[in-house]
Formats: C-alpha cells, sequence, structure tokens
C-alpha cells in the first residue's frame, strides 16, 4: 500500500506541473492596496510567473493585515522587493541534508518571510545554549507575532495568527507557505490518520519535548532561573520519536485536500491554549532539495532567466460562480480593529468598501481571498454606524458595523 501510495504522488506531481497546482494558485496577489499601518508600503505578493518547473514570487514581504507597535524593537518594516524561486516537482534529498538557516527560510503566502526558531544569540555568544527567539523576542512581537529585523524584513517565526484562521478545528488548515525546498507549510490542523483524507481533524502536535533540568546540560549552561527559565533555550528541547504527530523536522508525508495522493508537508505547531509550540515551523534541516539563490543575506533576489506565463488569481476558482461571500466579522461593536475572515468555502478576489452613515467611501480593501484574515483599522474614525461592502464578480454582501469608544 505505501508503494501504491508514493506512485500516485509522483502521477499527481505531473499533473499539477501541468496545470496550476496549488504551488502557483496559493498566493495572495495584490498590486495596489497597502498595509493599514504602513500607506506607504504595498503588500502582499505583487506578482507570481511560472515555467513547466518553477514557480517565482515577486514580494515586498509587507502583509495586507495591520502590523506594530513592535515593544523595545526600534525597526521600521520596508519593502524588500524580493524574487523567490520554487520548484514545482520537489524532491526529497537523499544526500546531506540541508540545514536550515538564519534569516528567511520560507515564504507564508502573503510574501512574509519565514524565520527559524532562533534569535541568532546565545548564552555568553558561545554558540552553545542558543536563545529561542518565541522566549527573547516575543514580547516584542505585534498582535500578529510578528516584527521586522535592522533592514525592515518583516518576517514571523511562529504561526502567523493574521493571515489564516488558526482557531478553525472544522476544516483542514490551508496551505500558509512554502519552505525553500518547495514542500508546502500547513496550518496546525490535519487529518488524525496521515493516508485517510475521511479520519477526523486533529491539531498536529510536536514531537519536542522541555527536558529542562535545574542544572542545564549537567552545569554547561545557565542553572534554571526566573533570568533564564525552562524553554528559553533551543537545547532546552529534545526530540522524543512518537510522541507527537510530526518528526524532527517539524513535518510529515500525508495527504491534504490540496494534494490529494500525498506529498511531504511541514506544519505550525500550536499548543492546547493555541499559543506557538516549540519548534513552531519546520526546523533542523529541509527534507528535500533546495534551491539556491533563496537563502543567505543576499538571498531573494533571484534572476529569471527562462520564459515564464504570469499568473492572476483574478478569475480564478473552480465554480467561482456558484459561490457566495462567506465570512466572520468580529468584535462588533469594534473600538480599534476589526477582522474580517473568509471562510474556505467563500468566493475569490473579495473587494471590501468602508462607507460611513452619510455614504462617503472612507477605506478600500482589495483581493481578498478566502482563508485569509484581514484587519480593518477603525481607529481613525469617530464612534457611530458604518456599512462594509463586500463585492466579487456579482456577488455583493453588506456589513452593518458600530464604532464605538
Amino acid at each position: 500500500m505505501k508503494k501504491l501510495f508514493v506512485i500516485c504522488s509522483a502521477a499527481l506531481s505531473i499533473n499539477i506541473a501541468s496545470a496550476q497546482g496549488p504551488e502557483v494558485t496559493s498566493w495572495i496577489q495584490n498590486t495596489t492596496a497597502t498595509n493599514p499601518s504602513y500607506p506607504s508600503l504595498v503588500s502582499n505578493c505583487q506578482l507570481v510567473q511560472y515555467s513547466a518547473t518553477e514557480v517565482y514570487v515577486s514580494c515586498t514581504c509587507i502583509p495586507g493585515y495591520a502590523i506594530g507597535p513592535w515593544t523595545g524593537n526600534p525597526n521600521t518594516p520596508a519593502n524588500q522587493n524580493f524574487v523567490f524561486k520554487f520548484t514545482r516537482s520537489p524532491q526529497q534529498n537523499t544526500g546531506t541534508a540541508t540545514a536550515i538557516g538564519l534569516g528567511h527560510i520560507g515564504v507564508w503566502k502573503n510574501g512574509v518571510s519565514v524565520f527559524n526558531v532562533s534569535d541568532a544569540m546565545s548564552y555568553n555568544n558561545a554558540g552553545v545554549w542558543n536563545r529561542n527567539a518565541y522566549f527573547w523576542e516575543g514580547p516584542g512581537f505585534d498582535l500578529c507575532l510578528g516584527h521586522p529585523q535592522q533592514q525592515g524584513e518583516y518576517h514571523h517565526h511562529v504561526s502567523p495568527t493574521c493571515l489564516y484562521d488558526q482557531t478553525d478545528s472544522i476544516h483542514h488548515s490551508p496551505v500558509i507557505g512554502y519552505a525553500f525546498d518547495g514542500f508546502p507549510i500547513y496550518g496546525a490542523y490535519a487529518y488524525s490518520n496521515p493516508t485517510d483524507i475521511t479520519s477526523p481533524l486533529k491539531r498536529m502536535k510536536s514531537s519536542y519535548v522541555d527536558t529542562t533540568t535545574t542544572t542545564r546540560g549537567g552545569g554547561t549552561g545557565p542553572i534554571v532561573s526566573s533570568t533564564y527559565p525552562a524553554g528559553c533555550f533551543i537545547e532546552d528541547f529534545k526530540y522524543v520519536a512518537g510522541s507527537g504527530d510530526l518528526d524532527a523536522r517539524n513535518g510529515r508525508y500525508c495527504i491534504t485536500p490540496e494534494y490529494p495522493a500525498g506529498t511531504y508537508a511541514y506544519f505550525v505547531t500550536l499548543d492546547n491554549n493555541l499559543n506557538p509550540a516549540f519548534p513552531y515551523t519546520f526546523y533542523g534541516s529541509y527534507y528535500g532539495v533546495v534551491q539556491t539563490g533563496n537563502t543567505g543575506p543576499s538571498g531573494g533576489h533571484v534572476t529569471i532567466t527562462e520564459t515564464t506565463t504570469v499568473y492572476s488569481s483574478v478569475g480564478a476558482g473552480i465554480n467561482e460562480a456558484s459561490k457566495d461571500i462567506t465570512f466572520e466579522f468580529l468584535p462588533n461593536p469594534v473600538v480599534d480593529y476589526a477582522y474580517i475572515y473568509f471562510t474556505p468555502e467563500s468566493r475569490n478576489n473579495i473587494i471590501g468598501s468602508l462607507y460611513n452613515s452619510t455614504g462617503q467611501l472612507v477605506q478600500t480593501i482589495e483581493n481578498m481571498q478566502p482563508s485569509i484574515s484581514y484587519a480593518l483599522d477603525m481607529t481613525k474614525y469617530p464612534e457611530g454606524i458604518y456599512f462594509l461592502n463586500l463585492v466579487s464578480g456579482d456577488k455583493k454582501v453588506v456589513q452593518k458595523i458600530v464604532k464605538s469608544k
């Protein structure tokens, strides 16, 4: 059975390579809308191009949701003008695995960088007890759990909570990004049986366990204290095979809605309270073969040397005409920010137009997509009644909003 499973996967990859598979269609495209917190910065992905073998994604590394402030972090987000390259036929690396380094290690589907578990610092700068970024930098993350580094590259070390609805345990989590070996990154919920699409959904559990003792490493590390509590160093965690659902890379081979014949996939991991759980995203080394040009300090500025086709999300989707605009909106009344989440069954390419009670257009959000959470900044508007018109093709709905103090 396992042999048949792999053969089916190979056949699927051939079919996908000749069509517009999820590695092409998953990206959130936008060419005009700006970030609500930084109106001078165009958000999400600006261009997706593909050939028979590769996908090229041009992006600013600026998300479409509100970002900041960052306590104790003086950095300012900036347009990175990235062009990343992804193989359309990812392959397992059967040789020496490529270690996951610092800086961007993959890209979320809104064009924002994925960073690893480390903050690039260690105890006494000895390179032995390496610091866990979520512990040391987490207090300075914004509400979407991201922050910019020195060059203005906004990124997430952990599950990007504003990118998708991570509380949705009813649907299989969507593809939320791709690693640089071409394999997908999923949200936290997947089929309990990796080979059975009818099995119940469950939250994927990391197989890493905090094994910290009072005297770390028999005294080689700092003693556990309020300054150095358990879990603040990467080495506090050990991989225990079978203790969770995922392998040492925080991934597994499985069936997903986008890859019904199977694929290796990475997962973000959350604890019982839906807080990020170590190692947060993929970890240690890449499962597949990593293409050159994406990684390292100068990576992410790939030159395209082959003929490509431009993919446009406008009009994309299966049976789009039969879909309705379905969403969740909260909170309402709203004091500062409200969030709109379009369910996986919703139409694509939704335009939101916010009007005040006198009929004046005060804000527009373009190119909103299913399975994505969008922030609506109401901080600059006086209290009162507002109407959010949501339009996609011939479908239209209106959401009444109450702005309060």
